[in-house]
């Protein structure tokens, strides 16, 4: 399968420490990876690095088949889709669902004086109603709850047929509800044939999605353990990864983590 993503030996150094260590990492088309690992070890820079919104200190990412540093940004960027609750905080809380969705497609946060075709509002709508939101298109952003707020970021990140979905924690901060809501709906898209790779950070297993067949255990900015989900997510790798002694379930493809007695 054709690479999306791939690092290779890569360091990101802030202020003499590494907070990405020597990472060598390769995604394909047809993976959906989730990223797992401790505060601090690294997570988030790395899918800032795959959204081209940094650049290593050495080693070398290439994104889409372009290597950052040797390319324009700003071509890969409308073929990404990224998720994040700072993107949140950039949408202007007054505007509609529906705005913010589609103002995905000239990469603004608000809507101003862009001109939309038909076909732009109805592909919208279409990914409005693909994860339940349709009933809230006339609703300001603002005045969403958090599960609400963070589908619709998922929404606005597919709506330019991304060909790598980046989502970072997107069920933090939800209650049990919204989360098995969200994690439900993240489980279908990722089950697609037609979905694009898909690279999801979270801090816990039981918020890995039915259907994620990858996994990178990150601590300290290093690899712990990468590789598919069944092989790699285990209570060993676990334990090396948070630095506590962990016991780990499974069942019908979700999982669950406690501290060892």
């Amino acid at each position: 399968m054709p690479q999306v993503l791939e690092f290779a030996d890569v360091v990101v150094r802030r202020n003499d420490r590494n907070i990405v260590d020597g990472l060598s990492w390769t995604v394909t088309d047809d993976q959906r990876w989730v990223i797992l690992g401790p505060n601090g070890a690294g997570k988030t820079t790395v899918l800032q690095l795959a959204d081209t919104l940094m650049h290593p200190t050495s080693g070398t990412v290439t994104v889409l088949g372009e290597q950052l540093g040797r390319t324009d940004v700003f071509e890969i960027r409308p073929r990404l889709g990224f998720a994040s609750s700072a993107m949140a905080k950039r949408v202007p809380p007054e505007e509609t669902v529906l705005n913010v969705v589609l103002t995905a497609a000239y990469s603004v946060t608000g809507r101003w004086r862009e001109h939309y075709d038909d076909i732009d509002e109805r592909r919208a709508l279409r990914v409005l109603a693909e994860w339940q939101l349709d009933d809230l298109a006339d609703r300001s952003f603002g005045t969403l709850s958090d599960g609400e707020q963070k589908r619709v970021q998922i929404a606005r990140a597919v709506m330019t047929d991304p060909e790598l979905l980046l989502l970072d924690e997107p069920t933090a901060s939800l209650d049990l509800g919204a989360r098995e809501a969200l994690l439900a709906l993240l489980s279908g898209y990722a089950s697609a044939p037609t979905t694009p790779a898909m690279i999801m950070v979270t801090h816990h297993v039981e918020e890995i999605p039915v259907g994620f067949t990858h996994v990178l255990l990150l601590r300290d900015g290093a690899a712990v353990a990468a590789g598919p989900i069944g092989e790699v997510l285990t209570a060993e790798n676990l334990t090396r990864t948070f630095g506590a002694s962990i016991t780990l379930t499974e069942h019908a493809g979700r999982y669950s983590a406690r501290a060892s007695e």
